[in-house]
């Protein structure tokens, strides 16, 4: 029986301190859970103490429920939440069903590096930069509107639709389908990988099923079991969303994540209380939809188990399949149409409707923004940058003291660290940003990289975890036990061998960084500019073209680093093939 690296590592005395270092090391993963955990666990308090109405600065000195009250009676509330409740969970279900029936096709004809790199473009651009690109395109006298006028609809002028900020929501959750989508072809892709697909289906194929049966009765049960965890963060996030809402989202009333911000910036300090119920409802919505989703699954499971059993061999579920693969590479356009429409615009000097491209171009747009590009674009690259690293240099300290110690921490405690992206942001950042003013930090750049941090560091956990797992043990074994310590064995042979997946995860770090809206926004008080900032302030009502360049800038930072993660090991590796495969 192969010994494992921990045990190999104290019976060479690699460790040095034996069993103490190993007793040691076992208490990091949680030493990081607990600061990681512990400031949102004071946020979600300083969020529930205003709700209930002990705000003294405000006057509010004792508990009441008076700020739900006056949420409740508010004219727009119940419609705010129903908006909420509804675009999240509509984008939710069609994101997981078109992204699954897309891979039910795609399987076998792109393979996960290659479309982890067509899809980097789409995955890079932050979010507002993507909503504003779709309001570009999607608006009355957008570009989708210009390309089939006149001569198709006979428009000479906008025509007096409401594509942007419909009260329904729909445009806000083609957004998000066109952000969510790739995420989630990537979790599947992932897990996949992890399958014997090609033998599972052969099986079916030989029993008489078609593809499309076997995909759904044989492969999608173990691939969610996979994905549940990137499921509900999608459903979390979708339901509370502010800088997309904000937008491209109905204004009256709003969704309710922007009700609680439009709230907390009044100039009114007693408004923080209805703000802080508002927030906390949010809160409550969000838990509430991911119990109800895990019960449908619980229901579903009983249900498809009869289904399976039934036997069916139908071939109904082939349409589906098509329908599916359709529509997620129409989104996927529809995101490249508003990723060109930034560029266009930036360049553009008129453009008058209805003409499909502008009629002169030039550069005076942007040498007359690039002044006040440099601020918010250093900021952002620097706030990046530092919440980048830091969160690497926590997630390699986790993994590797799995490594050295054998032990990992349950599945269950595992969710802890997904936290953040499973509570509204809304609803622990405003109470955080009390806990930042206590402490005199808030407005400074090291509170706003702490609060990205608290994002990045999931996303980067997720990207690189299975990766480092995967990797062959033996390699550390023969380094072991060739007398190198763990320490450079873990610099000399692991790092080098993950370097493309580090790459990737600090790609993903990055981009996640520069998308922060809500963190930058109650961690820097207002004074700490971004380009997500920035654009999402311009996009109420600046010049185009001026917005055209900040979001250009804002998916440009992100889309250079996920270049140079795939571009870095391609060089360095170029003469190690078992090193670098589009495949692996």
């Amino acid at each position: 029986m192969a010994t494992p690296v921990h045990e190999l590592a104290v019976e060479t005395g690699a460790f040095g301190r034996g069993r103490r270092a190993r007793i040691g090391s076992r208490w990091i993963p949680f030493t990081i859970l607990a600061v990681f955990l512990i400031p949102i666990g004071a946020g979600l308090v300083g969020t529930l103490l205003p709700a209930f109405g002990y705000l003294p600065a405000a006057g509010g000195q004792t508990v009441s429920l008076s700020p739900w009250q006056a949420l409740a009676g508010h004219p727009g509330f119940w419609t705010a939440l129903g908006l909420s409740v509804f675009t999240g969970v509509v984008a939710t279900v069609l994101a997981l069903a078109l992204a699954a029936g897309y891979c039910a096709t795609a399987h076998g004809r792109v393979g996960y590096r290659r479309a982890e790199a067509m899809l980097a473009p789409l995955l890079a651009s932050p979010h507002a930069a993507m909503a504003i690109g779709l309001a570009f395109v999607l608006a009355p006298s957008g570009w989708i509107a210009r390309a089939i006028s006149p001569w198709l609809t006979g428009w000479d002028v906008p025509p007096d639709v409401a594509t942007v900020g419909d009260p329904l929501g729909i445009t806000l959750i083609v957004a998000l389908l066109v952000k969510e989508i790739p995420f989630l072809l990537l979790m599947i892709l992932a897990a996949l990988y992890q399958i014997p697909v090609d033998d599972h289906l052969k099986a079916a194929r030989a029993l008489g099923y078609t593809r499309a049966v076997a995909w759904m009765k044989i492969i999608m049960p173990q691939v969610y079991a996979q994905i549940r965890l990137p499921i509900y963060a999608v459903l979390a996030f979708s339901m509370s969303v502010v800088d997309m809402a904000l937008i491209l989202g109905p204004n009256n009333p709003p969704p309710l994540s922007v009700l609680a911000l439009r709230w907390f910036n009044a100039p009114d300090v007693a408004m923080t209380m209805p703000a802080a119920a508002a927030a906390l409802t949010q809160f409550l919505a969000v838990a509430a939809a991911i119990a109800a989703w895990r019960l449908v699954e619980l229901v579903a499971a009983k249900v498809g188990r009869w289904w399976i059993g039934r036997g069916g061999r139908g071939v109904r579920g082939e349409p589906g399949f098509v329908i599916a693969t359709v529509s997620v590479l129409a989104l996927l356009g529809l995101g490249g149409l508003a990723l060109m429409a930034m560029a266009v615009w930036s360049f553009a000097f008129t453009w008058r409707y209805p003409s499909a491209l502008p009629d002169s171009w030039t550069l005076s747009t942007w040498t007359n923004q690039l002044a006040g590009l440099q601020w918010p674009a250093t900021t952002t690259l620097a706030v990046g940058i530092l919440a980048t690293l830091a969160a690497l240099v926590l997630v390699i300290a986790w993994l590797e003291c799995e490594d050295r110690t054998g032990a990992r921490l349950p599945k269950r405690a595992m969710w802890l660290i997904y936290i953040p992206l499973l509570i509204p942001q809304i609803s622990f950042l405003l109470g955080g940003q009390v806990l930042l003013v206590r402490l005199g930090a808030d407005g400074t750049l090291l509170a706003v990289v702490w609060a990205h941090l608290l994002f990045v560091l999931p996303y980067m956990f997720l990207s690189l975890a299975d990766p480092w797992h995967a990797l062959d043990p033996r390699y550390a074994r023969s380094a072991l036990a060739l007398g190198a310590s763990p320490n450079r064995t873990l610099f000399i042979v692991k790092l080098p061998m993950l370097l493309r997946p580090i790459l990737v995860a600090c790609a993903i770090g990055f981009s996640v960084s520069v998308a922060q809206y809500l963190p930058t926004l109650f961690a820097g008080a207002g004074r700490v500019a971004t380009l997500t900032t920035e654009a999402v302030t311009l996009s109420s009502g600046a010049d185009r073209r001026i917005v055209g360049v900040y979001t250009f800038v804002q998916s440009l930072l992100p889309l250079m680093v996920y270049g140079l993660a795939f571009a870095v090991p391609t060089l360095l590796y170029r003469h190690r093939r078992g090193l670098f495969s589009p495949e692996r």
